[in-house]
């Protein structure tokens, strides 16, 4: 396995190969197992342009020979920063095919957070698309590359700038056959091996790097469909970023896919954009998360198309109430569907034949019979069925180290490889009943952001003496960010101030602080800590107060 990663003991790995979990099949193959089987079906819908299994293979055959030319080698890390584009597919399993490992970024990550990922992976490789969304990825390729030595090529869904290579003529013109294959036999990776870098979303400053391999990934992708209850006449369709785990494999575009369904990429998620696209691609299901529910909940747009093959509205990222689950099924035909687990690992989905409690309560149960799960109090001492504390899991598909960290690891898996995944939850038999974050993160419709992280940005403002950054509710994403800051003296800070001053340290955007409430001292604990749980009971109450009093 890839230097710095931590396998599995090999007790482990034999158990799970002899159960039949780890097929030692790679990603490609996966996905060349469904071309055989449903080569002429439409796989990959984005806009007018429309893909069978056949075509889509053929594509990503050749960008995966060309990849292999332009001096990309397995083993090798590239920086993966694509939207919800056909590309975006067809790099993904291009680069799975000759055994080169995406670190899969988020399209708003910006300077810090791609520098920090270039060099904590050593990537050579970074795949952009061009001005997209009004922002321009090849002119801030042209401002990181000089800082990251290893970074020498910069591949561009678009038009690239001098020294960067366009992806379109890779993709669309012929190749010689006998050579493509020859490519692909040659680099064709190990199954064991480390097959992409997916993202944490924990509580240090910035993302740890999670390697999955291809035969932990395949297995997830794969086991996701089948408790989700995918088949070859399942279309669906992606609205939220296809670099996302819940997105991306769990079940995700992958676990579509390997059953023979359609992928349908929705070019943005609201209501107008979506519905038309569910008539007419006859979607049946979508993966959502609890912004966009509540959205769509309250939009005309859903009566005024024909949804009626709709059956399943997935949640993940953050819980979505009962009463949401209820309006789902009530006011859009589709069942809802609980899917609550993270990038190292475990997934939990509600199964489409639950019962009543745990279709509209639970956050679902977990896919694989051998992913072992307890729930400890501080002391690690497992507590009853039905009492709160934090989940611990491993299995087949949960990682057992972050890359290249072992202090973290240290920190975050026990001597005996259960990774803490530091949520607390209630555990009833299977089940599970998420309740919170156990360390200082505020999850924003699902995008984790690091409370430590945003403080130390914001203390760095020449007008700030001290800060806490707490979550505060919010009707559509469940959680936004707001900054308690004391001034120095004789100083004041405005919103806008503080805003222009952490968008110029090119931080993701969905990080930055939504309210400002200067305080001139902050309550404590008799410890001298910042009592965050007053802090965030003052801006609810205020929230609450400021609601009431609009006419």
């Amino acid at each position: 396995m890839l230097q710095g990663c931590v396998p599995w003991p090999e007790e482990f790995a034999r158990r799970y190969r002899s159960r039949g979990y780890w097929r030692d099949v790679t990603i490609g193959e996966q996905l060349d197992e469904s071309i055989a089987r449903w080569g002429d079906r439409d796989a990959l819908v984005s806009g007018d342009a429309r893909l069978t299994y056949r075509e889509l293979g053929a594509r990503i055959d050749r960008l995966a020979h060309r990849l292999g030319q332009s001096g990309l080698k397995p083993l090798d890390r590239v920086v993966m920063q694509l939207p919800n584009i056909p590309e975006f597919v067809c790099v993904y399993y291009a680069l799975a095919k000759i055994g080169v490992i995406p670190v899969m970024a988020m399209r708003p990550h910006r300077h810090t957070e791609i520098r920090h990922f270039v060099h904590a992976s050593g990537a050579v490789g970074w795949f952009i698309p061009g001005v997209f969304g009004n922002f321009d990825f090849p002119a801030m390729a042209d401002e990181i590359k000089p800082g990251c030595p290893t970074l020498k090529h910069v591949f561009v869904a678009g038009e690239p700038r001098k020294g960067q290579v366009a992806l379109d003529p890779m993709l669309a013109e012929p190749a010689n056959e006998s050579e493509v294959r020859w490519t692909l036999e040659r680099l064709r990776p190990d199954p064991g091996e480390v097959a992409l870098m997916l993202l944490s979303g924990g509580t240090t400053a910035l993302p740890k790097l999670i390697p999955r391999t291809h035969n932990d990934y395949v297995y997830n992708a794969e086991q996701c469909a089948r408790v989700a209850g995918f088949s070859d006449r399942t279309a669906f369709m992606a609205v939220l970023p296809l670099a996302h785990n819940y997105n991306l494999a769990s079940p995700g575009f992958m676990g579509a896919l390997a059953c023979g369904g359609k992928v349908v990429l929705a070019p943005s998620p609201d209501a107008e954009t979506v519905f038309p696209i569910v008539a007419r691609e006859r979607v049946t299901v979508i993966a959502a998360a609890v912004p966009l529910v509540a959205n769509w909940l309250n939009s005309p747009a859903p009566k005024r198309h024909d949804i009626s093959s709709l059956e399943v509205i997935q949640n993940g990222g953050a819980r979505l109430a009962p009463e949401l689950r209820q309006r789902v099924r009530d006011e859009l035909g589709a069942t809802p569907q609980e899917i609550y687990g993270t990038a190292e690992g475990l997934i939990n989905i509600v199964r489409p034949d639950d019962e009543e409690e745990h279709l509209l309560h639970s956050s679902g149960a977990p896919v694989c019979p051998d992913d072992e799960i307890k729930v400890v109090d501080d002391q690690d001492r497992e507590v009853p069925d039905g009492e709160p504390g934090e989940l611990l899991t491993r299995g087949p598909y949960t990682i057992r180290g972050y890359y290249n960290n072992a202090a973290k690891n240290a920190e975050a898996f026990t001597a005996d490889g259960f990774y803490r995944m530091g949520d607390i939850v209630r555990k009833r038999g299977r089940h599970v009943y998420t309740e919170g974050r156990r360390k200082d993160l505020i999850n924003r419709g699902g995008e984790k952001i690091s409370c430590d992280e945003i403080e130390n940005y914001i203390f760095a403002h020449p007008k700030v003496k001290t800060v806490t950054l707490v979550a505060m509710p919010d009707e559509v994403f469940g959680e936004k960010a707001c900054a308690f800051v004391i001034p120095k003296p004789g100083e004041t800070l405005t919103f806008d101030e503080l805003i222009a001053f952490l968008r110029a340290q090119k931080i993701a955007s969905f990080k930055l602080p939504e309210r400002l409430e200067l305080r001139s001292e902050f309550p404590l604990s008799p410890a001298g800590k910042i009592l965050k749980r007053t802090l965030r009971e003052e801006i609810t109450a205020k929230l609450a107060a400021e609601k009431a009093a609009r006419p």
